[in-house]
């Protein structure tokens, strides 16, 4: 699903991110002293995933300027970087998957939820090496995925539909990326993976489950600092519609906004239109819906099956009231 840069560009966004933390964190608006009022700067992270990418719409297409902010997005690959981001201020919304948002969240990052951005639907599988058809003939066989990851949710998920248990499997733990090379290479005989190695790894062998076919397991949402929030009150509506308006945009002129995305995520056009293939972008509408707790399956409860299952894990430790804070504008 999302790429990963090389250790190098990990350290240098640290750095850079640490320099900016010792200037004094964000900055708000104020008078530049001819009369103007500069616009309020926000720094925006993700990793490389054009699920994320419409934002570099928002900010080529000046979304946030006509609410006077100044959007600095920044690509950051390593999870484990982004609480100690939001807690020293150093970055004020983060585009990220729900149930690790979640995991972070009850760790102490000071974040709350501003809309979802979009849902893997294909662009995630399991799968497996040639003569393994069926999920059930997983039994006894070896299983490359990440355990700190939304690929083991979603590989459990996959699992309660089957006739065998996490049990009956040996789960060799390694990232994404190393998954689908491990099953390529015929070291393991399948693997939770993203693309593009997924459909390399398809042609070779079996899909046995997609992200398709279990739609709300691996979603991206952007969230906000709410420290940052606590200064800037309509920051929620901002984000919102900056998000609501991008995916509108990309949906109406697609070859050019996949451009747009490309040049932000330092990728060609064709890879995020590739991406893009396996993604669901959630629009206003779908916001809503998703955002509608007299509905089934709406992002609050979607949230609490993720948050008992790495509670569960051993991840997390949240009860509902915990989980609800996490949704300050829904009225929960």
């Amino acid at each position: 699903m999302k790429m990963k840069k090389v250790l190098a560009l990990i350290i240098a966004s640290v750095m850079m991110f640490a320099l900016a933390a010792c200037g004094g964190g964000s900055d708000t608006s104020g008078d530049t002293g001819g009369g103007e009022t500069e616009n309020k700067k926000i720094t925006i992270a993700f990793c490389t995933w054009a699920g994320y990418a419409p934002l570099f719409i928002a900010q080529e297409k000046g979304y946030f300027e006509e609410y006077g902010y100044e959007a600095d997005i920044q690509i950051i690959e390593d999870e484990s970087t982004y609480g100690s981001l939001f807690s020293s201020g150093s970055i004020q919304a983060l585009g990220q998957v729900l149930d690790r948002d979640l995991v972070q969240f009850a760790a102490g990052a000071p974040e709350a939820y501003v809309c979802t951005m979009d849902a893997s639907t294909g662009g995630d599988g399991l799968v497996a090496a040639a003569g393994i058809n069926s999920v059930d003939d997983l039994k006894g066989k070896k299983v490359a995925l990440d355990k700190s990851a939304t690929s083991y949710y979603f590989f459990m998920q996959v699992l309660s539909d089957s006739n065998i248990t996490e049990e009956d499997v040996e789960i060799v733990d390694m990232g994404n990326d190393e998954s689908g090379e491990a099953l390529l290479a015929g070291n393991v005989d399948a693997a939770v993976t993203w693309e593009p190695i997924l459909s390399q790894c398809a042609d070779q062998g079996t899909l046995l489950a997609s992200s398709k076919d279990y739609d709300k397991t691996i979603i991206d949402i952007l969230t906000v600092s709410t420290d940052f929030a606590a200064e800037n009150p309509d920051i929620y509506d901002v984000l919102t519609d900056c998000w609501n308006r991008s995916v509108d945009y990309l949906n109406e002129n697609f070859d050019e906004g996949c451009e747009i995305m490309a040049a932000g995520l330092d990728l060609e056009a064709e890879e995020v239109k590739e991406e893009c293939a396996g993604i669901t972008f959630y629009d206003k509408a779908m916001n809503d819906a998703f955002a509608d707790t007299s509905k089934e399956e709406n992002v609050f409860e979607v949230a609490k099956s993720m948050a008992a299952f790495w509670k569960e894990k051993g991840e997390m430790d949240a009860e509902e009231d915990d989980i609800k804070a996490f949704f300050p504008t829904m009225g929960l």
